[in-house]
């Protein structure tokens, strides 16, 4: 097998023990490359079928074309769509004006909690990766969180040789990881391989591309000609810019995205 067929068949048998040992599971869907990618991954690991729902939390202020991109895969993939969203702040005026890590914590944290505990799901998939940035490096595939999906980060169990803990004490939460080990070019590398379709969002237009995408007041495109997956491919071969330097929670503190997800962020 090359370094892909490597990443894929991993990934397949951690959504295949996570469907077998754990129950109430849903994937978290952002419609971003990742989580596209890990839409794929599920239909490859359980033949076509998509066995448990997607959960999209939606804070009102997402790019347009997300929300047009997630309805119409949804209407033609025929998968359960939750769509998550913390209504009672966003009444009260909840924005990025009083601050990037509060309104995250109340437009996508409280809301994805809210989803967890109106359904009763006992384990989140999610499509994130170590090289994204700090905090998640410090993940495990299987990562235990509290019952209010809280996580501890000093306190995580080893993986060796891929050998997962997938029993945790009844009403604990837990995150599933399969992209995990997995880096940026190796996703568009995937992507080209496979002909996934993704949002167009990510193709250049006059001169400008997203490589990460998120609520539009705080997300920011970079400068790019890349208008193809082989371009991207090719350009994030010569980069030394990050994946995640036009997110602007990122850059509100230090340590802002490790602050967010002890709390239950994604």
């Amino acid at each position: 097998m090359d370094h892909l067929d490597e990443l894929e068949s991993q990934s397949l048998y951690i959504l295949r023990e996570a469907r077998a040992k754990i129950p109430r599971l849903a994937m978290l869907w952002s419609m971003g490359k990742d989580s596209t990618v890990l839409l794929w991954l599920t239909r490859k690991a359980f033949f076509g079928h998509i066995p448990y729902p997607l959960i999209h939390i939606d804070t009102s202020y997402k790019i347009p074309e997300m929300i047009q991109y997630r309805d119409r895969l949804a209407r033609e993939l025929g998968f359960q769509l939750i769509i998550g969203q913390n209504t009672r702040a966003l009444a009260d005026g909840m924005n990025h004006t009083r601050g990037r890590l509060v309104c995250c914590t109340a437009l996508k944290t409280e809301a994805l909690q809210q989803v967890i505990e109106q359904h009763q799901f006992t384990a989140i998939i999610v499509g994130i990766r170590r090289d994204e940035e700090g905090s998640r490096a410090k993940e495990r595939v299987f990562s235990q969180r509290s019952r209010k999906a809280e996580w501890d980060i000093v306190d995580q169990p080893p993986e060796f040789w891929d050998q997962y803990r997938t029993d945790f004490p009844p009403g604990e939460h837990v995150r599933v990881h399969p992209l995990l080990h997995w880096t940026e070019l190796d996703v568009w590398r995937y992507i080209e391989r496979e002909q996934i379709p993704v949002i167009d969002l990510y193709f250049a237009r006059e001169g400008r591309r997203y490589r990460s995408l998120g609520c539009a007041p705080c997300t920011a495109s970079c400068v790019s000609e890349a208008r193809s997956v082989p371009d991207i491919v090719a350009e994030l071969l010569t980069t030394s810019t990050s994946e995640r330097s036009g997110r602007a929670q990122d850059q509100e503190h230090v340590h802002a995205m490790e602050k967010l997800r002890v709390k239950g962020y994604m």
